[in-house]
């Protein structure tokens, strides 16, 4: 029940720094968690999270419950940044299956032959599964194809027209 009224009124929340009495209030309830003992803690962590707490750390429960306070006061984590998060656990694990989800969107499926024209030339990009081919050389990033055969900075994804499009976009 509570998990859906924070959902409900997450769009509501205030955001640090904009209301003065919230972050003082924030604040005064993160400073008291210094003083508290263990069964202090335990107390808080048993009313903000509705479970007994996970064990004896003074640390970490005063960690976790700073984390908490403000959570329920300014909102938690995007649904993005949690799916990145499990992402990044995952290719951290070696779940390697998913790594390619993290890449850039904006970059096109392997085997895609991008053709540039730059002051006459016409220079074909080739996208392999770990980064890109170009005349003979493999790259790491558009950018670096990109100042090659510029000879300044570029955003490759710019350089390549890519910069808008998504992956699979026609």
């Amino acid at each position: 029940m509570k998990q859906l009224k924070r959902k409900q009124t997450q769009a509501c929340l205030p955001k640090p720094g904009h209301d003065p009495e919230t972050d003082q209030t924030v604040l005064a309830r993160l400073n008291a968690l210094k003083n508290m003992g263990i069964p202090e803690l335990k107390a808080e962590w048993a009313r903000l999270f509705d479970a007994p707490a996970p064990n004896n750390s003074g640390p970490f429960l005063r960690m976790r419950l700073g984390h908490r306070i403000q959570e329920l006061t300014y909102g938690g984590l995007s649904k993005p940044a949690k799916r990145m998060l499990d992402l990044l656990v995952d290719e951290v694990e070696g779940g390697k299956v998913r790594k390619s989800m993290i890449s850039d969107p904006r970059t096109p499926v392997v085997g895609t032959r991008l053709i540039r024209e730059w002051d006459g030339v016409e220079h074909t990009i080739t996208v392999l599964k770990q980064g890109f081919e170009w005349q003979g050389r493999q790259y790491k990033s558009l950018s670096a194809i990109a100042r090659a055969i510029t000879g300044t900075r570029w955003n490759g994804f710019r350089f390549f027209g890519l910069s808008n499009s998504k992956r699979g976009a026609k």
